[in-house]
């Protein structure tokens, strides 16, 4: 009896080292995965950096202020450098400029480069852009997930009422490039030519018609991650003042601004089950950003902040967040970051209290003024698409 417990104990006992030094072995191979995953991304950024860096430098040799574009406006350069439109969605202006020796080729110039802005798709310019095709000459990491861009009109929408004909485009651009709209200066980079510019103010609706292009794929994504849709609305607004173009420098993509590596990972795994990043192009695709940013949305609210008892205080440190991440909301109310110890002292507090309180102890000013400028805008965005 005594020999068949021993002997049960010890293939136990192997059974027990075989399984955890299997465990083991698997920790060790997904440390690894990781690693290396990192790794390569690490080394994509700074080959994006340096396509972005040698871009600047090539528009450098004809502007003084070689711009791209940020979270707010849209930079799209002529082939040869030379002409530029800027769409500053946060403005609702268009500013086109050009570099040229007569006045001849500057209307011609302009005029083409406007037609350009106020017609283009999303797609389109992805594939025609020539800081694109620079970019999408780099190799990708081996697990980075890619799509193409979806079309979708950018400002066709906003500037006609219906798509737009050839006449239609040609009588829009003659009446904002007329001689008198044409301001000129001198170039300090380019010697015998001028600067030649015009500037268009867009309609005071922009915003809104802009905002109507999303407005199924957030009905359909508030539905399924049980958000209101004003809340994902107001958080695009927010974050990109609805620019599909919008790359900041963190980076951060697209409408609702993803950063790959952070909240794009978490989402991606949350939605697909597979620790995988996603590309700048992926999330420049309107449908795959706007489910991202609904899946980290609801990750925030339903996971990371479930403690929180009051759906409206909730929402609160939900849209606070979206912008500084969960643990800058618990060192709010606890100067550390565990949300275990935050909860229970939010809890005690109103919904206005819990407001008032972000708005005062929250680490930076800058999720300060998000969450005053998301609240106020989901109020504006539930009188026009409901809860």
């Amino acid at each position: 009896m005594i020999k068949k417990t021993i002997l049960t104990i010890t293939v136990l006992s192997s059974l027990f080292s075989a399984a955890n030094a299997d465990y083991m072995q698997q920790m060790r191979d997904f440390q690894n995965y990781k690693a290396s995953q990192e790794d390569q991304f690490d080394t994509y950024q700074k080959a994006q950096m340096k396509a972005f860096e040698e871009y600047k430098k090539e528009i450098g040799v004809f502007w003084e202020k070689p711009k791209l574009s940020t979270k707010k406006s849209w930079l799209s350069y002529s082939e040869d450098k030379k002409t530029r439109s800027d769409v500053d969605f946060e403005k609702n202006t268009i500013v086109v400029e050009t570099v040229a020796a007569s006045e001849e080729e500057a209307k011609r110039n302009l005029q083409t480069a406007l037609a350009k802005a106020v017609t283009i798709d999303t797609k389109t310019l992805q594939e025609t852009d020539p800081l694109e095709k620079k970019l999408a000459k780099i190799k990708l990491p081996s697990d980075m997930i890619h799509s193409k861009v979806d079309s979708k009109p950018i400002l066709s929408t906003v500037v006609f009422d219906k798509k737009p004909t050839l006449n239609a485009v040609k009588k829009y651009v003659n009446k904002h490039t007329a001689d008198s709209k044409i301001k000129v200066k001198e170039s300090n980079k380019v010697q015998h030519a001028r600067v030649y510019s015009v500037s268009v103010q867009l309609p005071d609706d922009t915003m809104l018609k802009r905002s109507k292009l999303y407005l199924n794929d957030v009905e359909e994504h508030a539905a399924k991650r049980d958000l209101p849709k004003p809340l994902i609305f107001a958080i695009m607004h927010s974050e990109s003042s609805f620019n599909p173009r919008a790359r900041s420098h963190i980076p951060a993509y697209g409408l609702m601004q993803i950063v790959p590596n952070t909240a794009g990972r978490d989402t991606y795994k949350f939605l697909y089950k597979q620790d995988k990043l996603v590309s700048g192009s992926y999330l420049y695709n309107s449908k795959n950003n706007i489910k991202m940013g609904s899946a980290y949305l609801h990750i925030l609210y339903y996971r990371y902040l479930k403690k929180i008892k009051n759906p409206d205080s909730r929402l609160y440190c939900t849209i606070a967040a979206y912008n500084t991440g969960a643990g800058n909301i618990a060192y709010a109310f606890t100067k550390k970051y565990n949300m275990n110890n935050a909860a229970p002292i939010i809890n005690k507090l109103t919904p206005e209290e819990v407001y008032a309180r972000l708005l005062k102890d929250l680490r930076f000013d800058e999720p300060k003024h998000y969450l005053k400028k998301v609240s106020k805008r989901m109020a504006a965005y539930k009188k026009v698409y409901g809860i």
